[in-house]
């Protein structure tokens, strides 16, 4: 089959799978592993797409995580916050400079994403226990990248060309 339609097929499944495991079995926010899955194909897929893709999302979680951690027993100011925030911008800037993490906006994307998950389930940094935001943004991460390397598979399978008979 053409590769656009075996692309449309595999990720729309695996896009519904995703959707109903994370509203059901694994309550991470689904965005999140949309934005891993995007990020997947960004670091160009494959085995090694999907190490750097996590790598450089979990990375950009922890950049964010020291970041609002001090933030949260900083005087809040929203001068002290956009300081904070430009230093935590130049680090994701600065660890890009190592090979693996050398796509800074997957990276981004790990900081964004933590972000956005505070917001999201309602918590804080300094949440306690295995809602914390760190470890939710990093599982809903992990399972993205597995998804994008799921549909990738799934789009070579489909697409692969049948030995015609004879």
């Amino acid at each position: 089959m053409p590769p656009l339609v075996a692309a449309m097929i595999s990720l729309g499944v695996l896009g519904a799978i995703d959707t109903y495991i994370t509203a059901t079995v694994f309550p991470v926010p689904v965005w999140v592993t949309f934005i891993a899955w995007a990020s997947f194909f960004a670091c160009g897929g494959g085995q090694r797409g999907l190490l750097k893709s996590i790598v450089s999302n979990w990375t950009g979680i922890i950049i964010a995580s020291i970041t609002l951690l001090v933030i949260q027993y900083g005087p809040g100011s929203p001068v002290f916050v956009a300081l904070l925030v430009g230093l935590g911008t130049s680090a994701m800037v600065l660890v890009s400079a190592i090979p693996i993490l050398n796509f800074p906006p997957a990276i981004v994307f790990g900081f964004a994403s933590f972000v956005g998950t505070t917001a999201a389930t309602n918590t804080t940094v300094v949440t306690a226990g295995i809602n914390h935001p760190t470890l939710v943004a990093m599982a809903a991460m992990l399972l993205g990248g597995v998804f994008g390397l799921l549909s990738e598979i799934g789009t070579t399978l489909l697409a692969a060309k049948k030995p015609v008979a004879v």
